[in-house]
């Protein structure tokens, strides 16, 4: 008998009770108190949400037109930042932290600079303090991605607060989803004026919420063990046998990105699922200590937040494996078989070739650090369906690849 499919991250699984079109509260107001922050701004989808962003900067300094952020990635970040007119460079990571290279950013920042972007990938939690240095220094603004971070903190308060905005995504998958969804915040009062008023001239569309209504639909039906198989793993499998990553790791994204509000329902599911986010993430909280304490034991380097005093959220465990030799033949063993193995991206933004249309210059831009990264890491799901026994085999399978 075959396996349960695990997901690649750890997901809230929603429950037929959150699709009841009665008893929900004011969504944004919920999620502004469980964020501890004075408002949110929902958007359709966490790159609408960089793209509102990105424009009320750029009212605000129009004669600003680089962006600059982490060379390793979402290939959506580059399609938001051209679709809005400006110019991405590309900063190299560090060599011992999946952060940016404070050297190079700092080199990056001028004049042209509308904003940098510190990105708490994968819910590890970055140096926000050292990109808001280099920005300060040349009177740009500091946006933080924290897209897959909803709950992470820095120093007792979310993450998205010590830069000027911060946006998190309710995407597929995410902690808490509506399918696809976006949250701005900001600690400013004047920015949370520009950004409302960017937002509201995104109009609601119904074909557009019909469609991602029938997909939430779907993803309450499907997300559980018994229907990853049909909806992520036979899907999954296929992209493998064809040799192809890129669709895989679900790095093919279209140029267009949908902007439009977010609808009632969906942001009911939101409001009701949210009630049980906060022991989710301390389940998935717990899992996380003991597993780590497993890998590190065998020697295997484990991702961490970076920013001092934080505390970020574990949607996947992501490892630094010692060569792409042995990273690949992890995936080329395990990726397609349902254990949860994944890439948080394939390759830096330059090297998939597809988007060198947006990328302008910045394909050029060298970026060694970023590329070893790339070729380096792997993730592990942190869902709960991977289970004890389960984790116990991934884990030997990666020690066998690293001691070849």
């Amino acid at each position: 008998m075959r396996e349960i499919t695990v997901p690649p991250t750890a997901g809230l699984p929603l429950q037929w009770a959150d699709l009841l079109p009665w008893g929900a509260g004011d969504f944004a107001e919920q999620l502004a108190a469980w964020l501890g922050v004075h408002s949110v701004q929902l958007e359709c989808s966490g790159t609408s949400a960089l793209m509102v962003a990105l424009r009320s900067l750029k009212q605000l300094r129009p004669e600003r037109s680089e962006v600059i952020v982490p060379a390793y990635t979402c290939p959506l970040v580059a399609l938001a930042i051209a679709q809005c007119g400006l110019q991405m460079r590309l900063c190299d990571l560090r060599v011992d932290a999946l952060d940016m290279d404070a050297d190079c950013l700092h080199l990056l920042c001028s004049d042209k600079t509308l904003a940098v972007l510190p990105t708490h990938l994968c819910g590890r939690v970055a140096d926000v303090d050292a990109a808001v240095q280099c920005a300060r220094a040349v009177g740009a603004y500091v946006i933080e991605d924290a897209a897959q971070a909803l709950g992470a903190s820095c120093e007792g308060q979310s993450v998205g607060l010590k830069g000027d905005v911060g946006f998190f995504s309710l995407a597929v998958g995410k902690g808490l989803s509506t399918y696809e969804g976006g949250v701005l915040i900001t600690r400013d009062a004047v920015l949370r004026d520009v950004l409302h008023a960017t937002g509201a001239k995104t109009k609601f569309n119904l074909w557009w919420e019909l469609r991602r209504s029938v997909e939430l639909l779907g993803y309450a039906a499907l997300y559980h063990p018994a229907g990853l198989r049909m909806a992520y793993g036979k899907p999954l499998e296929q992209a493998l046998s064809r040799g192809n990553w890129v669709q895989a790791a679900s790095d093919d994204f279209d140029d267009f990105i949908p902007q439009h509000s977010l609808g009632a329902w969906r942001q009911a599911v939101g409001s009701k699922a949210l009630r049980r986010l906060s022991v989710f993430q301390q389940q998935i909280a717990d899992q996380t200590r003991t597993r780590l304490a497993q890998l590190r034991a065998c020697g295997l380097e484990v991702v961490d937040d970076i920013a001092a005093d934080s505390q970020g959220v574990w949607p996947v465990i992501l490892l630094r494996l010692p060569s792409q030799q042995a990273r690949d033949a992890v995936l080329q063993a395990h990726w397609g078989d349902g254990s949860g193995l994944s890439l948080p991206f394939v390759h830096v933004l330059p090297d998939y070739g597809c988007y060198d249309h947006v990328l302008g210059a910045a394909r050029n831009e060298d970026v060694p650090q970023a590329r070893d990264w790339a070729k380096r890491l792997l993730a592990i799901s942190n869902s709960p369906w991977l289970d004890d026994a389960r984790f116990a085999r991934v884990l030997a399978n990666i020690q066998a690849a690293t001691q070849r």
